[in-house]
Protein backbone atom coordinates (compact mmCIF):
# COMPACT_ATOMS: atom_id res chain seq x y z
CA UNK A 1 0.00 0.00 0.00
CA UNK A 2 1.15 3.74 -0.72
CA UNK A 3 0.68 6.84 0.99
CA UNK A 4 0.00 10.54 0.84
CA UNK A 5 -0.69 12.96 3.43
CA UNK A 6 -4.44 14.04 4.00
CA UNK A 7 -4.81 16.96 1.39
CA UNK A 8 -2.18 19.60 3.30
CA UNK A 9 -2.92 18.30 6.47
CA UNK A 10 0.29 16.54 8.06
CA UNK A 11 -2.38 13.28 8.51
CA UNK A 12 -0.46 10.35 6.86
CA UNK A 13 -3.26 8.12 4.58
CA UNK A 14 -3.31 4.98 2.24
CA UNK A 15 -4.18 5.81 -1.14
CA UNK A 16 -7.09 3.79 -0.99
CA UNK A 17 -9.64 4.00 1.85
CA UNK A 18 -12.40 1.36 2.97
CA UNK A 19 -15.79 3.10 2.39
CA UNK A 20 -18.12 1.13 4.44
CA UNK A 21 -21.78 2.05 3.23
CA UNK A 22 -22.64 -1.40 2.76
CA UNK A 23 -21.84 -2.26 6.53
CA UNK A 24 -25.48 -3.59 7.88
CA UNK A 25 -26.83 -3.93 4.70
CA UNK A 26 -25.38 -6.03 1.73
CA UNK A 27 -22.63 -7.13 3.88
CA UNK A 28 -23.62 -8.06 7.49
CA UNK A 29 -21.43 -7.63 10.80
CA UNK A 30 -19.41 -10.62 10.43
CA UNK A 31 -18.50 -9.77 6.92
CA UNK A 32 -17.98 -6.51 7.43
CA UNK A 33 -15.16 -7.42 9.93
CA UNK A 34 -13.21 -9.12 8.15
CA UNK A 35 -13.44 -6.51 5.27
CA UNK A 36 -12.03 -4.07 8.16
CA UNK A 37 -9.30 -6.78 9.19
CA UNK A 38 -7.92 -7.79 5.57
CA UNK A 39 -7.79 -4.10 4.69
CA UNK A 40 -5.96 -3.39 7.68
CA UNK A 41 -3.54 -6.59 6.94
CA UNK A 42 -2.66 -5.24 3.69
CA UNK A 43 -1.51 -1.82 4.52
CA UNK A 44 -4.53 0.13 4.57
CA UNK A 45 -5.21 2.66 7.09
CA UNK A 46 -8.15 5.05 6.02
CA UNK A 47 -11.85 4.18 6.90
CA UNK A 48 -14.80 6.48 5.88
CA UNK A 49 -18.28 5.83 7.00
CA UNK A 50 -21.44 8.28 7.71
CA UNK A 51 -23.94 8.57 10.29
CA UNK A 52 -27.12 7.75 7.67
CA UNK A 53 -25.42 4.68 6.65
CA UNK A 54 -28.05 2.50 7.03
CA UNK A 55 -29.17 4.66 9.93
CA UNK A 56 -26.01 4.19 12.01
CA UNK A 57 -25.46 0.75 11.70
CA UNK A 58 -22.37 1.37 9.98
CA UNK A 59 -20.86 3.13 12.70
CA UNK A 60 -21.78 0.89 15.02
CA UNK A 61 -19.91 -2.16 13.12
CA UNK A 62 -16.96 -0.10 12.88
CA UNK A 63 -17.10 0.93 16.65
CA UNK A 64 -17.58 -2.63 17.60
CA UNK A 65 -14.01 -3.56 15.41
CA UNK A 66 -12.62 -0.82 16.64
CA UNK A 67 -12.96 -1.76 20.40
CA UNK A 68 -11.34 -5.23 19.68
CA UNK A 69 -8.50 -4.05 17.53
CA UNK A 70 -5.21 -2.28 19.07
CA UNK A 71 -4.10 -1.30 15.60
CA UNK A 72 -4.94 2.86 14.63
CA UNK A 73 -7.00 3.83 11.62
CA UNK A 74 -7.47 7.05 10.28
CA UNK A 75 -11.25 7.67 10.71
CA UNK A 76 -13.85 9.55 8.98
CA UNK A 77 -17.29 10.26 9.11
CA UNK A 78 -19.82 12.50 7.87
CA UNK A 79 -23.24 14.38 9.08
CA UNK A 80 -25.57 16.46 6.98
CA UNK A 81 -28.59 13.87 5.32
CA UNK A 82 -31.82 13.14 7.92
CA UNK A 83 -31.02 11.01 11.01
CA UNK A 84 -34.65 11.79 12.12
CA UNK A 85 -38.60 12.83 11.37
CA UNK A 86 -38.10 16.55 12.74
CA UNK A 87 -37.18 19.36 11.12
CA UNK A 88 -33.88 20.12 13.26
CA UNK A 89 -32.85 16.59 12.16
CA UNK A 90 -31.11 17.66 8.79
CA UNK A 91 -29.04 20.15 7.67
CA UNK A 92 -25.69 21.88 8.71
CA UNK A 93 -27.10 23.98 11.17
CA UNK A 94 -25.12 24.04 14.52
CA UNK A 95 -27.93 22.45 16.58
CA UNK A 96 -28.01 19.59 14.01
CA UNK A 97 -24.14 18.88 13.49
CA UNK A 98 -23.15 19.22 17.35
CA UNK A 99 -26.03 16.08 17.85
CA UNK A 100 -25.10 14.95 14.60
CA UNK A 101 -21.55 14.82 15.47
CA UNK A 102 -21.85 13.21 19.00
CA UNK A 103 -24.26 10.29 18.27
CA UNK A 104 -21.61 9.32 15.32
CA UNK A 105 -18.63 9.43 18.38
CA UNK A 106 -21.02 7.27 20.44
CA UNK A 107 -21.43 4.72 17.89
CA UNK A 108 -18.22 4.27 16.98
CA UNK A 109 -17.15 4.67 20.78
CA UNK A 110 -14.63 6.84 20.48
CA UNK A 111 -13.99 10.70 21.84
CA UNK A 112 -12.72 12.31 18.43
CA UNK A 113 -13.03 11.29 14.74
CA UNK A 114 -10.20 12.40 12.15
CA UNK A 115 -12.06 13.95 9.53
CA UNK A 116 -15.72 15.20 10.05
CA UNK A 117 -17.24 16.07 6.55
CA UNK A 118 -20.21 17.92 5.37
CA UNK A 119 -22.02 15.54 3.36
CA UNK A 120 -23.57 17.80 1.28
CA UNK A 121 -24.52 21.82 0.54
CA UNK A 122 -27.33 22.91 2.81
CA UNK A 123 -29.37 25.54 1.26
CA UNK A 124 -30.94 26.83 4.14
CA UNK A 125 -28.01 26.73 6.72
CA UNK A 126 -25.68 30.14 6.63
CA UNK A 127 -22.14 28.99 5.67
CA UNK A 128 -21.12 30.85 8.17
CA UNK A 129 -22.52 29.15 11.22
CA UNK A 130 -22.01 25.75 9.49
CA UNK A 131 -18.14 26.27 9.17
CA UNK A 132 -17.89 28.09 12.61
CA UNK A 133 -19.49 24.37 13.98
CA UNK A 134 -16.41 22.91 12.33
CA UNK A 135 -14.29 24.86 13.58
CA UNK A 136 -15.39 24.33 17.31
CA UNK A 137 -15.37 21.06 17.12
CA UNK A 138 -11.72 20.88 16.16
CA UNK A 139 -10.58 23.43 19.01
CA UNK A 140 -12.94 21.10 21.33
CA UNK A 141 -10.45 18.22 20.17
CA UNK A 142 -13.81 16.19 18.70
CA UNK A 143 -12.46 16.55 15.14
CA UNK A 144 -8.65 16.54 13.70
CA UNK A 145 -9.59 18.37 10.20
CA UNK A 146 -12.76 19.56 8.39
CA UNK A 147 -13.94 18.46 5.00
CA UNK A 148 -16.59 18.70 2.30
CA UNK A 149 -18.80 16.12 0.36
CA UNK A 150 -20.50 16.68 -2.79
CA UNK A 151 -19.52 20.14 -3.29
CA UNK A 152 -19.93 21.96 -6.54
CA UNK A 153 -16.93 24.14 -7.43
CA UNK A 154 -18.59 27.47 -6.24
CA UNK A 155 -19.75 25.89 -3.17
CA UNK A 156 -15.97 24.87 -2.36
CA UNK A 157 -14.38 28.28 -3.39
CA UNK A 158 -16.81 30.02 -1.12
CA UNK A 159 -16.40 27.79 1.84
CA UNK A 160 -12.48 28.53 1.49
CA UNK A 161 -12.58 32.20 1.06
CA UNK A 162 -15.09 32.31 4.48
CA UNK A 163 -12.52 30.49 6.53
CA UNK A 164 -9.48 32.08 5.37
CA UNK A 165 -11.44 35.50 6.27
CA UNK A 166 -12.01 33.98 9.40
CA UNK A 167 -8.68 32.87 10.23
CA UNK A 168 -10.62 29.28 11.00
CA UNK A 169 -8.75 26.23 10.68
CA UNK A 170 -8.34 24.79 6.79
CA UNK A 171 -10.43 22.02 5.12
CA UNK A 172 -8.57 19.37 4.23
CA UNK A 173 -10.45 17.19 1.79
CA UNK A 174 -13.28 17.04 -0.60
CA UNK A 175 -15.26 14.04 -1.67
CA UNK A 176 -16.78 13.75 -5.37
CA UNK A 177 -18.05 11.15 -7.60
CA UNK A 178 -15.30 10.77 -9.88
CA UNK A 179 -14.20 7.80 -11.97
CA UNK A 180 -13.88 7.15 -15.53
CA UNK A 181 -17.66 7.46 -16.01
CA UNK A 182 -17.79 10.25 -14.36
CA UNK A 183 -15.04 13.26 -15.41
CA UNK A 184 -16.82 16.50 -15.24
CA UNK A 185 -15.86 17.15 -11.77
CA UNK A 186 -12.38 18.39 -13.71
CA UNK A 187 -13.87 21.43 -15.46
CA UNK A 188 -14.73 23.43 -11.96
CA UNK A 189 -13.98 21.31 -8.90
CA UNK A 190 -10.44 19.66 -9.14
CA UNK A 191 -8.64 23.03 -10.21
CA UNK A 192 -11.14 24.37 -6.97
CA UNK A 193 -9.62 21.94 -4.98
CA UNK A 194 -5.95 22.51 -6.36
CA UNK A 195 -6.22 25.69 -5.94
CA UNK A 196 -7.56 25.74 -2.01
CA UNK A 197 -5.39 22.20 -1.17
CA UNK A 198 -7.87 20.01 -1.24
CA UNK A 199 -7.56 16.09 -1.35
CA UNK A 200 -9.89 14.91 -3.42
CA UNK A 201 -11.72 11.15 -1.81
CA UNK A 202 -13.58 10.09 -4.81
CA UNK A 203 -16.56 7.44 -4.22
CA UNK A 204 -18.06 5.52 -6.86
CA UNK A 205 -14.68 4.89 -8.70
CA UNK A 206 -15.92 1.91 -10.38
CA UNK A 207 -19.27 3.46 -11.84
CA UNK A 208 -21.21 1.68 -9.59
CA UNK A 209 -19.77 -1.92 -11.15
CA UNK A 210 -19.82 -0.85 -14.88
CA UNK A 211 -15.77 -0.35 -15.24
CA UNK A 212 -15.68 -4.20 -13.82
CA UNK A 213 -17.10 -5.14 -16.59
CA UNK A 214 -19.89 -7.52 -15.00
CA UNK A 215 -22.84 -5.33 -16.44
CA UNK A 216 -24.16 -6.70 -20.21
CA UNK A 217 -25.02 -3.88 -22.57
CA UNK A 218 -27.93 -6.41 -24.11
CA UNK A 219 -29.14 -8.02 -21.15
CA UNK A 220 -30.44 -6.34 -18.14
CA UNK A 221 -28.86 -7.41 -15.09
CA UNK A 222 -30.37 -10.18 -12.69
CA UNK A 223 -29.14 -11.91 -9.44
CA UNK A 224 -27.69 -10.41 -6.47
CA UNK A 225 -25.62 -7.17 -7.85
CA UNK A 226 -26.63 -3.77 -6.84
CA UNK A 227 -28.17 -3.24 -10.68
CA UNK A 228 -29.79 -6.60 -10.50
CA UNK A 229 -32.16 -5.97 -7.45
CA UNK A 230 -33.07 -2.69 -8.98
CA UNK A 231 -31.89 -2.12 -12.79
CA UNK A 232 -32.95 1.35 -12.64
CA UNK A 233 -30.68 2.19 -9.38
CA UNK A 234 -29.60 6.17 -9.18
CA UNK A 235 -26.91 7.19 -11.25
CA UNK A 236 -25.83 3.85 -12.39
CA UNK A 237 -28.98 3.22 -13.87
CA UNK A 238 -28.83 0.07 -16.62
CA UNK A 239 -31.75 1.61 -18.52
CA UNK A 240 -29.51 5.01 -19.11
CA UNK A 241 -26.09 3.96 -19.13
CA UNK A 242 -26.63 0.93 -21.48
CA UNK A 243 -27.92 3.12 -24.37
CA UNK A 244 -24.51 5.60 -24.22
CA UNK A 245 -22.19 4.55 -26.92
CA UNK A 246 -19.50 6.55 -24.35
CA UNK A 247 -19.71 4.10 -21.49
CA UNK A 248 -19.66 1.46 -23.92
CA UNK A 249 -16.62 2.57 -25.52
CA UNK A 250 -14.99 3.06 -21.51
CA UNK A 251 -15.61 -0.38 -20.70
CA UNK A 252 -14.34 -1.69 -24.29
CA UNK A 253 -10.89 0.54 -23.38
CA UNK A 254 -10.91 -0.90 -19.76
CA UNK A 255 -11.52 -4.29 -20.71
CA UNK A 256 -8.93 -4.36 -23.17
CA UNK A 257 -5.90 -3.05 -20.99
CA UNK A 258 -6.95 -5.62 -18.59
CA UNK A 259 -6.71 -8.23 -21.11
CA UNK A 260 -3.29 -6.99 -22.27
CA UNK A 261 -1.98 -7.06 -18.35
CA UNK A 262 -3.52 -10.25 -17.42
CA UNK A 263 -5.50 -8.16 -14.15
CA UNK A 264 -9.10 -7.37 -13.93
CA UNK A 265 -10.87 -4.51 -15.08
CA UNK A 266 -11.53 -3.19 -11.26
CA UNK A 267 -7.93 -2.88 -11.25
CA UNK A 268 -7.37 -1.04 -14.22
CA UNK A 269 -9.94 1.71 -13.06
CA UNK A 270 -8.81 1.76 -9.77
CA UNK A 271 -5.21 2.66 -10.93
CA UNK A 272 -6.00 5.63 -13.63
CA UNK A 273 -8.23 7.02 -10.94
CA UNK A 274 -5.45 6.68 -8.09
CA UNK A 275 -3.22 9.40 -10.62
CA UNK A 276 -5.20 11.93 -11.43
CA UNK A 277 -4.51 15.15 -10.04
CA UNK A 278 -5.30 15.95 -6.73
CA UNK A 279 -6.32 12.45 -5.38
CA UNK A 280 -5.09 11.69 -2.21
CA UNK A 281 -7.48 8.40 -1.57
CA UNK A 282 -9.45 6.36 -3.65
CA UNK A 283 -12.67 4.74 -1.23
CA UNK A 284 -13.38 1.50 -1.65
CA UNK A 285 -16.84 -0.08 -1.62
CA UNK A 286 -17.65 -4.05 -1.64
CA UNK A 287 -19.73 -6.11 -0.55
CA UNK A 288 -17.80 -9.33 -0.05
CA UNK A 289 -14.33 -10.08 0.60
CA UNK A 290 -13.61 -11.63 -3.03
CA UNK A 291 -14.74 -7.96 -4.57
CA UNK A 292 -12.23 -6.08 -1.55
CA UNK A 293 -9.17 -8.54 -2.40
CA UNK A 294 -9.74 -8.03 -6.00
CA UNK A 295 -9.51 -4.23 -5.35
CA UNK A 296 -6.74 -4.39 -2.96
CA UNK A 297 -4.64 -6.06 -5.65
CA UNK A 298 -4.63 -2.35 -7.27
CA UNK A 299 -2.76 -1.32 -3.92
CA UNK A 300 0.66 -0.69 -5.90
CA UNK A 301 -0.28 -1.17 -9.92
CA UNK A 302 0.15 2.26 -12.08
CA UNK A 303 -0.61 2.42 -15.86
CA UNK A 304 1.96 3.89 -18.50
CA UNK A 305 1.50 6.97 -20.28
CA UNK A 306 0.04 4.93 -23.16
CA UNK A 307 -3.19 3.46 -21.61
CA UNK A 308 -3.39 6.48 -19.42
CA UNK A 309 -4.04 8.10 -22.75
CA UNK A 310 -5.96 5.76 -23.95
CA UNK A 311 -8.78 5.65 -20.80
CA UNK A 312 -8.55 9.52 -21.16
CA UNK A 313 -9.45 9.70 -24.82
CA UNK A 314 -12.47 6.98 -24.85
CA UNK A 315 -13.43 8.72 -21.34
CA UNK A 316 -13.20 12.29 -22.80
CA UNK A 317 -16.85 13.84 -21.69
CA UNK A 318 -16.65 15.80 -24.26
CA UNK A 319 -16.74 19.87 -22.81
CA UNK A 320 -18.14 22.32 -25.24
CA UNK A 321 -15.27 24.11 -27.14
CA UNK A 322 -15.45 27.30 -23.75
CA UNK A 323 -14.67 28.04 -21.80
CA UNK A 324 -13.86 23.84 -20.94
CA UNK A 325 -13.25 22.82 -24.00
CA UNK A 326 -9.67 23.60 -26.35
CA UNK A 327 -10.15 27.13 -26.91
CA UNK A 328 -10.73 27.32 -23.09
CA UNK A 329 -8.24 25.79 -21.99
CA UNK A 330 -5.74 27.32 -24.64
CA UNK A 331 -6.41 30.66 -22.64
CA UNK A 332 -5.47 29.59 -19.50
CA UNK A 333 -1.62 29.69 -20.05
CA UNK A 334 -0.01 32.45 -21.73
CA UNK A 335 3.91 32.85 -22.44
CA UNK A 336 6.19 34.78 -20.07
CA UNK A 337 7.35 37.29 -22.42
CA UNK A 338 3.30 38.71 -23.52
CA UNK A 339 2.50 40.35 -26.38
CA UNK A 340 1.39 40.00 -29.61
CA UNK A 341 4.72 37.90 -30.82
Amino acid sequence: MEYRTLGTSGAVVSTYALGTMTFGNETDEEGSHAQLDRYVEAGGNFVDTADVYNAGVSEEIIGRWLAKKSGDVVLATKGRFPTGGGPNDVGTSRRHLRQALEASLRRLGVDHVDLYQLHAWDPITPLDETLSFLEDAVRAGKISYGGLSNFTGWQLQKACDLIAHRGWSRLVTLQPQYNLLVREIEWEIVPAAQENGLGLLPWSPLGGGWLTGKYSFDEEPAGATRLGENPDRGVESWYRRSRNQRVRDVVDAVREIAGKRGISMAQVALAWLVDRPAVTSVILGARTLDQLDDNLAAADLHLTAEETATLDEASDPGAADYPYGGPGVAQRDRPISGGRG
